[in-house]
């Protein structure tokens, strides 16, 4: 799976703590999200797309071979 998190928090100049404390999560879980080594469950993807007012599909793509 990839994802657009760093972009999507570059876009509105917001630091992974700053993301972790909107979603109720720690930095270190953000820093895993972004980098791949962990998958996000649906209800921490769902936050995520409303923090950035953007849809789940904006943000997460599954690879070819998901």
């Amino acid at each position: 799976m990839n994802n657009k998190i760093r972009v999507a928090r570059a876009e509105v100049r917001m630091t992974q703590q700053q993301l972790a404390d909107a979603i109720g999560v720690s930095r270190q879980t953000i820093n895993a999200i972004e980098s791949g080594k962990f998958v996000p469950s649906t209800v921490l993807a769902l936050k995520m797309a409303r923090v950035f007012d953007k849809n789940v599909e904006e943000i997460f793509q599954l690879d070819s071979e998901d």
